[in-house]
């Protein structure tokens, strides 16, 4: 342990010890933990910018609340490096994100400092408002006190989730609901591309006094020590307070409308004085929001100056800040830049054509025809349901949306897609990125389940291409006339063609293709995980014979292999053609095994009275932890060695 350069932060393992310290001495605990947090992001990539903003944050939450007595709910997670090094994880962080390691967001299966699962945006504060009302109805039923000491909540949210529709319904009940609940806004201007909408602008013009709300503090505080202030005569005066305000100021505070006292804006970054505040509000009674002003990558000069750059860097050199990335220059594009390039060719050909994102316009490549067309393209912030919505509207007056979401976080629009775009067969093209196993970012963000949630929906078209001239060529079928709805789900990371700009050509919906001839079984894959069928076939026509007495799959061409391309609607002449010849079947993808590709070929095989044995790879019925995306394929089998082994298994 360098004692030198950690000389406080080594004496902290859990925040009880970081309590035990003199205010004084927080500056120098925050300036540590922030190069902690440089020193082992350097070396093992991760979120990155989020956490350096948020550690002055961190550091006054845990030195005034007694966590984990006390809850504290984080928002996403992108900002907890700091309070997982506080809460124990120190020592085994050099192992964050790694498979068995340390998980990619904070985890109650972790830690008990961790009290919310938060890899999704917006939640937190409907899940603090929960814990804090239900902490209020246990000490009532347990002690028959509504005054009795309960466990402080705080909700930590930044203010590009507050964008999320989830976070304003979770403020309207907080502000209807009793409750102490005390909401922190981390307000950088940010989510991972630079923060959008009227919240923001709004953030940022907010201004209250901090003398006001001083004097107006401690007049509450008296008011209530002289037992002039039960909970209807503070309303009231909440109500005279505000409406007196909103006419000096000709400003209308939206959190005080909805009854929650406001504090702020004060500066993030000062500990002592945030250690201040929240000492003077943590009792307060009735919800509070502190709203504080940080700064993305506080600390470190290439991530203030890049932020979006610096969400998640990579590997870099905490000395020069040189991100250090590999040569790319002989590999294959990655699926989301396929995705950037062929869209902007798309919109210069049909001018109906339109890109939609939600707050991923990098991360989705949105931004290449952002730079092109920035009028054509369209940032809704974080708010899922409303792009698809707002896809189904600009569909409902002609145009042709391209809608770009991460297959996890389109979970969170899966009623907007049914009664917004299905019903009205509206011809809006979703795009699932980080579809399948994404790798390091864990269970909340694998896109698992895309696949099985939308197969049963009527009208929908779902497609999925194996390499990026197919994503090319459905991304073109999807906006010639007349074809409705259409899914087109792909992979992060690289695909396998470094040639891959071609013709546009249409693809027939509902056609698949033979990949490889065989004659004892048929392997159906659907999407990019073909690729990895397509080795283990190769490999199994290398392999010897089986010894004598086993019939055992190996040798010459024993395997054949189709791409259905398509799940809505399945190539039926394909599954017609693998009922009448083969007896044993092996169905292969990238999203859960319960209700996705497999599940439909033994749903039609039944139908059409055929009875092969059907083998279905996929993910399992239980969530799929974190690790490189090589790792977690051979962790359910559908790697090139888990195919073969299955095939090789099988006894004819």
């Amino acid at each position: 342990m360098d004692n030198t350069q950690f000389g406080l932060l080594s004496r902290i393992k859990y925040p009880a010890d970081l309590r035990q310290l003199r205010v004084e001495e927080l500056p120098e605990v925050c300036a540590e933990l922030r190069r902690d947090i440089i020193k082992e992001v350097a070396v093992n990539p991760g979120h990155f910018a989020s956490s350096l903003g948020a550690v002055e944050i961190t550091v006054a939450l845990h030195y005034v609340f007694d966590t984990p007595h006390d809850r504290i709910v984080w928002d996403v997670g992108h900002q907890a490096y700091g309070h997982k090094i506080l809460t124990g994880r120190r020592d085994t962080f050099c192992t964050n994100r790694k498979m068995g390691g340390v998980k990619p967001f904070p985890s109650p299966d972790e830690s008990e400092y961790d009290t919310f699962t938060c890899g999704h945006a917006s939640n937190s504060i409907s899940a603090a408002l929960g814990m804090a009302v239900a902490e209020t109805l246990k000490q009532q039923t347990a002690q028959g006190d509504e005054n009795a000491a309960q466990k402080h909540v705080i909700a930590v949210i930044g203010d590009g989730a507050m964008s999320g529709g989830l976070a304003f319904e979770g403020l309207n009940n907080v502000s209807s609901t009793d409750n102490n609940l005390l909401i922190i806004l981390n307000d950088n201007d940010m989510s991972i591309d630079r923060a959008v909408g009227g919240m923001e602008k709004y953030l940022l013009n907010l201004d209250t006094n901090e003398t006001y709300n001083r004097l107006r503090f401690k007049a509450a505080r008296w008011l209530h020590a002289h037992g002039m202030m039960n909970d209807d005569r503070r309303k009231g005066i909440l109500r005279l307070n505000n409406a007196l305000k909103s006419a000096l100021s000709h400003q209308q505070n939206i959190f005080e409308g909805m009854n929650i006292r406001y504090f702020g804006p004060f500066d993030g970054h000062n500990v002592v004085e945030l250690v201040r505040i929240m000492r003077q509000i943590k009792d307060m009674h009735g919800p509070k929001l502190l709203h504080l002003h940080t700064t993305k990558g506080k600390g470190y000069e290439p991530a203030e100056k890049q932020a979006t750059v610096w969400h998640a860097p990579g590997k870099f050199d905490p000395e020069t800040g040189e991100r250090l990335s590999e040569d790319t220059t002989n590999l294959p594009p990655r699926f989301q830049d396929v995705f950037g390039e062929t869209l902007l060719e798309l919109a210069k050909l049909n001018p109906r054509i339109v890109g939609i994102t939600p707050a991923m316009p990098t991360g989705c490549s949105l931004n290449i025809m952002m730079r092109e067309m920035p009028q054509r393209t369209f940032d809704v912030g974080i708010a899922e349901g409303h792009a698809v919505t707002f896809s189904g509207g600009m569909a409902k007056e002609g145009m042709q949306p391209f809608c770009n979401i991460y297959s996890a976080f389109a979970q969170r629009a899966y009623d907007n897609i049914i009664h917004d775009v299905a019903i009205q067969r509206l011809p809006v093209v979703l795009c699932l990125d980080r579809a399948g196993l994404v790798g390091e970012d864990g269970p909340t963000h694998h896109g698992a389940f895309d696949m099985a949630a939308l197969r049963p929906i009527p009208n929908l078209t779902i497609a999925s291409p194996m390499d990026e001239r197919e994503l090319r060529n459905l991304m073109y079928t999807a906006q010639l006339p007349d074809k409705g709805p259409f899914v087109i789900r792909y992979p992060r990371g690289r695909g396998v063609c470094r040639e891959w700009r071609s013709l546009f050509q249409e693809i027939k919906v509902g056609t698949g293709r033979r990949l490889h001839e065989g004659n004892q079984v048929a392997v159906l894959s659907i999407g990019p995980i073909g690729n990895n069928v397509a080795k283990a076939v190769e490999l199994l026509s290398m392999m010897p014979p089986p010894l004598p007495g086993i019939t055992g799959i190996a040798g010459m061409n024993p395997v054949a292999h189709y791409d259905m391309r398509f799940l809505k609607p399945l190539d039926e002449d394909i599954l017609h053609e693998v009922g009448r010849k083969f007896d044993y079947v092996v169905t292969v993808e990238d999203g859960v095994r319960n209700g996705g590709l497999g599940s439909a070929v033994l749903e039609w095989m039944n139908d059409h009275n055929y009875y092969p044995q059907v083998t279905r790879l996929g993910l399992p019925d239980h969530f799929v932890e974190h690790g490189t995306v090589a790792q977690l394929q051979h962790l359910v089998g559908i790697d090139v060695e888990g195919i073969v082994q299955t095939l090789r298994a099988i006894r004819l």
